[in-house]
């Protein structure tokens, strides 16, 4: 689904091709007119008569190819219509995008993949936007084509899914155009981030814990936010084949999938279901929009965090319709009380040395330890916050740091080895989670107090943020 191939530029007539010249033609594009009757023969510059005209014959000469895409240039009605029928003959998977001042949506012809705009009032910055919307068009088309004959549709997030990934599989049933019984949310693992809960609380959203063997009742099963490699070395046999990948995480190998669209410069997945939504001219309804918003914004950290010009495009065209009593419920999560005496208990010995904030709780809940990290990071002087409680018989810690330093998955990996390993850890570049067995700390440092907990992580993040890249 990322394939990028050549545009095809048709124009009624010279005048109409000299006024694309003027745009601004970009290397990716092929030009070509139709000469009128009425006018000059002169060639416009840059471009090619289009031999035959707007012919399926006139077109097949062009040879394009699987992912090329045409744009049409014209006021005329016939024309167009006859240009697009000819684009469906000789290539019958092609998007089109019509650009006409004149024409309105009840002149156009039926086809799978048509996108309409104005022309004149076009710059080449607002060309290529218009080519991006319709290149998540045809993503959309080629998605609702895979799953319309499927009966269930698993909409499959990461273990304990966070805002990004439940927006994203929300958007995702809306684009298929289908409700919660054939395409559920559905996860190997529960929720347990308050903020989320109260995500899927305020939204009435359901995502649904399976089990590998509960796979089986879906014929069709998308990843959101997620790869194969997350579900542990040896993921169930379903999920290293499916029918569609959607995420904005690094390309992982390993896997097969019939579509995938992986967009590692975006920070949200949110924002590519964003721009499926806006492609397709599906509404966007208050419930839908306040949760893509909150997912954008949840994993950029308010556009401040690995954010693209594309998630803040995304984040503006959600805001317009969200609602903000629902994004105030999401946004508010309650801290238990045990979690309010253990962050007091530890905010009475804290401090910021060498720019770390560092608070050992304790024995908590594990969603507190995320909601102290984020609090931590407030503290003056605070370029890393790390909240670590003990959680069964692991000590969990979370990370967030100021988003200009060195990445967060990547310290808190260096931090587990060095203690001792037998754990794991990563995360993005602002945040992050590690764990490591009580056991190994207790084997390492002799015992695992407090405060032996916070003079060994402490001693290893020194390490690993002044660690050479």
């Amino acid at each position: 689904m990322n394939g990028v191939g050549s545009r095809f530029i048709v124009c009624d007539g010279a005048e109409l091709a000299r006024l694309w010249a003027r745009i601004g033609a970009s290397e990716s594009e092929e030009l070509t007119w139709v000469p009128r009757e009425d006018e000059s023969r002169a060639r416009p510059p840059g471009f090619r008569v289009l031999q035959g005209g707007a012919t399926a014959q006139a077109i097949r000469r062009l040879d394009p190819k699987g992912d090329d895409e045409f744009a049409l240039i014209s006021d005329d009605g016939p024309f167009v219509r006859a240009a697009v029928a000819a684009v469906s003959d000789a290539a019958p998977d092609a998007p089109v995008l019509v650009m006409s001042d004149r024409l309105t949506d009840e002149d156009l012809p039926e086809h799978p993949c048509l996108r309409h705009t104005g022309l004149r009032t076009q710059i080449r910055d607002d060309v290529d936007h218009e080519f991006a919307h319709l290149g998540n068009l045809r993503r959309v088309v080629r998605l609702q084509a895979l799953f319309e004959a499927r009966d269930r549709v698993g909409i499959m997030l990461q273990p304990d899914p966070d805002p990004d990934g439940i927006a994203a599989g929300l958007a995702l049933r809306a684009v298929l155009g289908r409700k919660a019984p054939t395409a559920p949310l559905i996860s190997f693992g529960e929720i347990t981030r308050p903020e989320n809960q109260a995500m899927v609380l305020a939204l009435d959203i359901n995502v649904r814990t399976v089990t590998p063997k509960e796979l089986d009742e879906f014929d069709g099963l998308a990843l959101v936010d997620v790869q194969p490699n997350v579900f542990g070395e040896s993921p169930p046999a379903r999920v290293l084949s499916v029918e569609a990948v959607i995420d904005h995480h690094p390309e992982r190998g390993g896997y097969d999938a019939v579509l995938k669209d992986i967009r590692s410069s975006y920070g949200a997945t949110a924002t590519i279901l964003t721009e499926y939504i806006r492609a397709a001219g599906i509404e966007l309804t208050p419930r839908l929009s306040t949760a893509l918003l909150y997912g954008i914004k949840s994993d950029t950290r308010l556009l401040g965090r690995d954010a693209s010009a594309a998630d803040m495009q995304a984040f503006g065209f959600a805001h317009s319709t969200h609602s903000p009593a629902l994004l105030r419920r999401i946004e508010r999560p309650a801290l238990p009380w045990d979690g309010l005496r253990a962050l007091g208990r530890a905010l009475a010995h804290t401090r910021v040395d060498e720019g770390i904030h560092l608070l050992v709780l304790g024995r908590v809940r594990e969603d507190v330890i995320a909601q102290v990290a984020e609090l931590g990071l407030q503290a003056e002087g605070a370029e890393w916050a790390i909240a670590a409680g003990a959680v069964g018989r692991n000590l969990v810690f979370s990370v967030r740091n100021t988003g200009h330093v060195r990445a967060a998955g990547e310290v808190v990996r260096a931090v587990v080895e060095s203690i001792g390993g037998g754990g794991g850890g990563g995360g993005h570049r602002s945040m992050a989670k590690g764990i490591i067995p009580l056991r190994v700390i207790r084997e390492t440092c002799g015992r695992a107090d407090r405060h032996t907990i916070h003079q060994a992580l402490f001693d290893a993040f020194v390490r690993a943020i002044n660690e050479q890249v």
